[in-house]
């Protein structure tokens, strides 16, 4: 597992430009933390490496937003499930065909969701510090992540 300290929220999106890089049409990641832990900042870095231009919002309220960049990105927040049913499946499940996808407050979801290459979570670790710990199976993908972050971070 790397952890990493994020001071503001370009760091944040700069480690998650460091993920991004190493992603394909396929991966999931999942990002869980609290609220304000910079979740929606750290997609918005992922998405900008990929090639996405426009607005990276948060869909806590609309569930899902698909992103054209580099390659198609789904964002989805689970926040307002308590658990998947087979029916919320159903409506979800398009998000993950020929896309990065990246899902926030993945826990309501561990039955349904596919395996994640990579396993996000970030904690408040002072007013404008964050911790963000990266859980990648995978050495050799976790090496080339680590030797795209800036050292000082």
């Amino acid at each position: 597992m790397l952890e990493l300290q994020s001071t503001s929220p370009e760091e944040t999106e700069r480690i998650a430009a460091a993920l991004a890089g190493e992603l394909r049409v396929g991966d999931v990641v999942t990002v869980a933390g609290d609220l304000g832990t910079g979740k929606t900042t750290f997609v918005r870095g992922a998405c900008r490496a990929l090639g996405v231009t426009g607005p990276v919002t948060s869909p806590t309220y609309t569930i899902g937003n698909r992103y054209e960049g580099d390659v198609v990105v789904s964002h989805l927040d689970l926040y307002r499930f308590g658990a998947l049913t087979d029916a919320d499946w159903g409506d979800l499940e398009s998000y993950f065909e020929d896309a990065v996808v990246f899902v926030e407050w993945p826990a309501a979801g561990n039955e349904f969701l596919p395996a994640p290459r990579a396993e996000i979570r970030l904690q408040h670790g002072g007013e404008t510090l964050r911790l963000i710990k990266l859980s990648i199976a995978e050495k050799a993908l976790e090496n080339r992540v680590l030797s795209r972050v800036d050292p000082r971070l």
